[in-house]
């Protein structure tokens, strides 16, 4: 969907993985991960090699995207399938930060969330993982059941953003 200067479509989902480290285990997913060219990323990060990538989720937890998951020793990390769990959206335009300041309590501007940068923030009423792998683009995650709630509040702020523009000129 477009409006204006700024375009709302689906993110097709691949294979989510979460991997959540039990205390004291950073030096062992850090070997466990080195073959896929990927660190275990520090908060608000994400850490990409290829068309992997893993994503800070939480304190110690991160979901890998874009790659079969590595063989990880059961006393490392608890690793769960999160592939049915989730669906992606991403606003794409220069300003597609305005899309979602109305209903993201973060500064979404590229100089305070540049590319690289992964939150977990509420979306309107909604948990979300938020991301920027790049310019002019935001992602966004959402729990599957609540895609279309999503979907609707990011047109409607898209639809006033164009408004705002067209009453302008």
């Amino acid at each position: 969907m477009t409006r204006g200067a700024l375009r709302l479509s689906e993110t097709p989902m691949e294979a989510i993985t979460s991997i959540a480290l039990y205390p004291g285990q950073s030096k062992a997913i850090a070997k466990v991960l080195k073959p896929l060219g990927l660190a275990f990323p520090a908060p608000n990060t994400v850490s990409q090699s290829g068309d992997a990538r893993l994503i800070w989720t939480g304190r110690d937890q991160a979901f890998l995207i874009g790659a079969a998951a590595p063989a990880i020793p059961p006393e490392i990390a608890a690793v769960t399938d999160q592939s049915d769990g989730w669906a992606g959206l991403s606003v794409d335009g220069p300003a597609a930060h305005e899309a979602l300041i109305r209903w993201v309590p973060i500064d979404l501007r590229p100089q305070h969330f540049p590319v690289g940068t992964a939150i977990r923030a509420p979306l309107y009423h909604m948990q979300a993982i938020i991301l920027r792998l790049a310019t002019g683009r935001i992602d966004v995650m959402v729990f599957r059941s609540m895609v279309r709630t999503a979907w609707h509040e990011i047109d409607l702020a898209m639809t006033t953003i164009e408004a705002r523009a067209a009453r302008s000129k």
